[in-house]
């Protein structure tokens, strides 16, 4: 094991000990209101440390995190059933919700990763509502690409690129690169009566 390894192991533990009470106060992520007081905070560490802070709390309070995750300064998990998988990288300035992100994933900077489209209801006199909404996981697969400022309401599949703005309302298929508002599939062309994609 070379130094730069050992010294990022020491730092990774420290990290761990230092924000073990508040992965404690949260109930490990089991208490939300405690658990997005202190998600927002950290969101708000600058630089390395900034990044160590989120990843160490993370690990503790999420369903499931990697220790081998990137997640920079403004970014914060909304709800602490996500998982995240190995080698993620999550952009400065994003929102993620309820979702399952796979392995080598990169997200862009002010990207939001919504808890799904039924989040919000109306009553029959057009008022807003709790009664009735949902929070779906979303699933974003292995090795995705979401460009910045991207808004996912869908599923994504592995291996697939969402292009920055783009609005994804409707599932994406594995390998195939999407963009727009609503987004729509720009790769590989779609062939004659080819209803794969979004």
């Amino acid at each position: 094991m070379n130094l730069r390894r050992i010294l990022k192991s020491l730092a990774t533990g420290a990290f761990l000990v230092l924000v073990f009470p508040c992965a404690l106060a949260s109930g490990f992520g089991r208490l939300e209101t405690v658990f997005s007081l202190f998600a927002q905070a950290f969101a708000l560490a600058p630089g390395i440390i900034g990044n160590y802070v989120r990843v160490a709390y993370y690990r503790m309070t999420l369903r499931s995190c990697a220790r081998e995750f990137r997640i920079e300064i403004g970014s914060f998990f909304a709800h602490p059933q996500t998982t995240v998988g190995k080698h993620v990288a999550i952009g400065p300035y994003c929102i993620v919700g309820y979702a399952a992100i796979g392995e080598g994933t990169l997200i862009g900077p002010g990207a939001q990763v919504l808890s799904g489209g039924q989040q919000h209801k109306r009553d029959s006199e057009g008022r807003l509502t709790d009664e009735g909404r949902r929070f779906k996981e979303i699933a974003i697969g292995e090795h995705c690409w979401i460009g910045a400022s991207s808004v996912i309401l869908a599923d994504i599949g592995d291996k697939s690129t969402v292009a920055a703005g783009s609005v994804v309302l409707t599932p994406v298929a594995s390998g195939i690169v999407v963009g727009g508002n609503p987004a729509e599939t720009w790769w590989p062309p779609r062939a004659s009566g080819n209803a794969s994609g979004t």
